[in-house]
C-alpha cells in the first residue's frame, strides 16, 4: 500500500507539470485562434469557427485516446494526444503562411487533441487513487490548468517577436510556443509515467481476484453507462453543467461590449471566470471526498444556477454580471471535480478509460452544442433570456440530484 501511495504521489506531480505544459500550450493557441482565423479567412464572420473546431476536435478524440488508453496503457494516450496537438500548432503555423483557411481549420481540429489530453489526464490522476482521496486528487490536477491558462494569453506578444525572428506571420508565433510546450509534456508523460497509472491498477485488480476467474468483458463506454446509473448521472451532470458554462462564458464578451463595457472590463470578467474555474478545484475535491461526490455535485448545481439567475435579473449591470460568471466558473468546477470522481468510482478500473472517454466526448458535444445555440439564443432572447432558458437543464439536474440523495437517505434508514 505505501507503494502505491508513492507511485500516485509521483504520478501526481507528473500530471501537474504536464498539465501546466499543456495549458500554456493550449492558452497560447487558443487565444489567438480566432484573430487567426479571421485573418486568413478574410472575414471576422469565421472568427468563431477557431473554439468550434478545437472544440470538435476533442469530442473526436475522447474515446480513440481512451481506447489507447485501455489497450496501452495512460502514459502512451496522453502522451499521443498532446503529440497530435503539437502537429496541430505546426500546421497552423503553415496554414497562416501560406493563407490557408481549411488547413488552419484541419490544425485547430488537431489542437483540439491538447483539451481532450487534458481531460483525461484528471482521471489518470484517479487510477491509483483511494476512494477517499479520489476527488483531491483529480482536483490538483484540474487546478494546474490554473498556470497554463494564465500565461498562455500573455505570450502573444513573445510571440510575435519569435515570429518575426523565423520569418512567419506575427499571429503564427504563439503556435510556436504551443509546439514547444506539446513536445515537453508529451517527453514528460512518456518519460513520468513509469510504471503506468492504469496498467498497474489492472494488474492489482487482476492479482485481487480469485484464480480462474474470467477477466471483465471489454464493452463499448456507452454500453457501460447504459446500465451504470450512477455513471450515467455523473456524465448527464458535467454534460450539461458543461454546456451551460459555454453557452454564456462565449455570449458574454458580446453582451458587455454591446453594452459600452471597455475591453479591461471585459478581459477582466474573463479573468475571473477561468479563476472560479480552476482555483478552488481543490476546495471542491475536498468537498467531494468528505461530504461525497453527490453532495459536490449538489453544491456545483446550486452555484450554477445562481450564476444564471443572476444573469437573467442582473444583465444590466456589469458588476451583477460579473459576479454571475465568477459564480458560473465555480460551479463548473464543484460538478466537474465530483462528478469526475463519482465516474472514476461507479465503474469497474478495468471499465474506466471506456466511460471516461465516452464522458469527455458527450462533454465536448454539449459544449460544442451550448456554444452553437447561444448565439442565435442572444439574438432572439437577449442576455436575460439565454441566462434563463440556460437555467432549465441545470434546474432539472439540480432535481435529479436532490432526488438522489434524498433516495440514498431512504436506503439508508431502511437498512438501519
Amino acid at each position: 500500500m505505501d507503494q502505491q501511495q508513492d507511485q500516485q504521489r509521483r504520478v501526481i506531480r507528473v500530471l501537474v507539470v504536464a498539465q501546466v505544459l499543456g495549458g500554456v500550450g493550449a492558452g497560447a493557441t487558443l487565444s489567438l485562434g480566432a484573430l487567426l482565423a479571421a485573418e486568413t479567412s478574410g472575414s471576422s464572420a469565421w472568427s468563431g469557427m477557431a473554439a468550434t473546431m478545437a472544440t470538435l476536435g476533442a469530442a473526436a478524440a475522447a474515446v480513440p485516446l481512451a481506447s489507447l488508453a485501455r489497450r496501452r496503457g495512460r502514459s502512451i494516450s496522453l502522451a499521443t494526444g498532446a503529440l497530435l496537438a503539437g502537429c496541430g500548432a505546426l500546421l497552423a503555423i503553415t496554414a497562416a503562411s501560406l493563407a490557408l483557411f481549411p488547413l488552419l481549420l484541419v490544425a485547430l481540429v488537431l489542437l483540439g487533441a491538447g483539451s481532450a489530453t487534458g481531460l483525461q489526464a484528471r482521471f489518470a490522476a484517479t487510477d491509483l487513487a483511494t476512494d477517499a482521496t479520489r476527488g483531491r486528487s483529480l482536483a490538483v490536477v484540474v487546478w494546474s490548468t490554473t498556470v497554463g491558462a494564465v500565461l498562455g494569453p500573455n505570450l502573444f506578444e513573445p510571440g510575435e517577436v519569435v515570429a518575426g525572428f523565423l520569418g512567419i506571420p506575427p499571429l503564427s508565433g504563439g503556435f510556436v510556443f504551443s509546439a514547444a510546450a506539446q513536445a515537453a509534456a508529451a517527453a514528460v508523460y512518456l518519460l513520468g509515467l513509469r510504471p503506468d497509472p492504469l496498467l498497474t491498477a489492472l494488474r492489482h485488480q487482476a492479482a485481487a481476484h480469485p484464480a480462474g476467474s474470467a477477466p471483465p468483458q471489454k464493452r463499448r463506454g456507452l454500453t457501460i453507462l447504459a446500465r451504470t446509473p450512477a455513471a450515467r448521472f455523473a456524465v448527464v451532470s458535467i454534460a450539461v453543467s458543461h454546456g451551460a458554462m459555454v453557452a454564456v462564458m462565449s455570449m458574454t464578451p458580446v453582451h458587455l461590449h454591446d453594452h459600452g463595457a471597455g475591453l479591461t472590463v471585459v478581459g477582466l470578467t474573463i479573468s475571473l471566470h477561468v479563476a472560479g474555474m480552476y482555483a478552488l478545484s481543490p476546495v471542491f475535491g475536498w468537498i467531494a471526498d468528505r461530504a461525497g461526490r453527490t453532495q459536490g455535485i449538489l453544491v456545483g448545481e446550486v452555484l450554477l444556477l445562481a450564476a444564471l439567475l443572476t444573469a437573467w435579473r442582473g444583465s444590466e449591470s456589469e458588476a451583477w454580471v460579473t459576479v454571475s460568471l465568477i459564480l458560473l466558473g465555480l460551479g463548473w468546477s464543484a460538478v466537474i471535480v465530483s462528478a469526475s470522481a463519482l465516474l472514476a468510482g461507479a465503474v469497474d478500473v478495468g471499465e474506466r478509460a471506456p466511460v471516461q472517454g465516452s464522458s469527455d466526448l458527450v462533454m465536448n458535444l454539449a459544449g460544442a452544442l451550448g456554444g452553437a445555440l447561444a448565439g442565435p439564443a442572444l439574438v432572439l432572447l437577449g442576455y436575460p433570456g439565454l441566462g434563463l432558458v440556460t437555467a432549465v437543464p441545470v434546474a432539472v439536474v439540480l432535481l435529479w440530484t436532490v432526488a438522489r440523495l434524498s433516495g440514498a437517505r431512504r436506503h439508508a434508514r431502511v437498512a438501519v
